[in-house]
Parts: structure tokens; C-alpha cells; sequence
């Protein structure tokens, strides 16, 4: 995977850290485990809110099968396994077709 160097997007109330590479867009998120539901906020950062614990791997797969529905893409986590602050592959998306997506979800 060829990876350029991280660009801050001005996203509603924050920036974010998106990075273009030749299979999609790598997101920086920062996961928030065991939240009464699954939501996404953009702050001065990109916030996931997951259902499930941080144990067994739970969280990670409910962050993978949430967020390939909403991108409607495949959707791996790259880095940050046993970590809050994960960075995330969504694959075969653009940078405008990510921002969008999240424009519409928002809170």
C-alpha cells in the first residue's frame, strides 16, 4: 500500500486526519467502547462510539461491520488493534465521497 502523508481536513467543529492511499482512505478515529449506541461525532477529532467492550476483539469487529455499512465499502483497521486511536482503511473511496458520507450522518 503506498501511503502519502496525512492530510488535516477542516470538518464541521474540528479537523480530521484523513490519508489518501491506492486502496481507499485511512481515517485516524478514537474509539469510545461501551456506549449506549453506535454513533459517530466529529469534534476536534474523528469519534467513534461503539456498543460493545474492549475485550475479545469485540469492539474492533463491531467497528468493521458498522462502519462498512455506512461507507458501503470494505472497511479494515490498519493500525491501532488494541488501542483507543485506530486508524482505519476504507477501501475503494474517495476523500470527497468519505466527507460526504459523514456529512450526512453526523450528530
Amino acid at each position: 500500500m503506498c501511503i502519502l502523508p496525512y492530510k488535516l481536513v477542516h470538518q464541521a467543529g474540528g479537523l480530521m486526519k484523513m490519508l489518501k492511499t491506492e486502496e481507499g482512505v485511512v481515517l485516524e478515529a478514537h474509539v469510545r467502547p461501551q456506549s449506549g449506541r453506535f454513533h459517530i461525532q466529529v469534534t476536534h477529532e474523528l469519534v467513534v462510539f461503539c456498543r460493545q467492550p474492549p475485550v475479545k476483539n469485540k469492539v474492533n469487529r463491531e467497528l468493521i461491520k458498522e462502519l462498512s455499512r455506512i461507507f458501503r465499502s470494505q472497511v479494515e483497521i490498519v493500525s491501532g488493534f488494541q488501542s483507543k486511536t485506530k486508524k482505519i482503511l476504507i477501501k475503494g473511496v474517495t476523500e470527497k465521497e468519505v466527507l460526504e458520507t459523514l456529512e450526512t450522518i453526523k450528530e
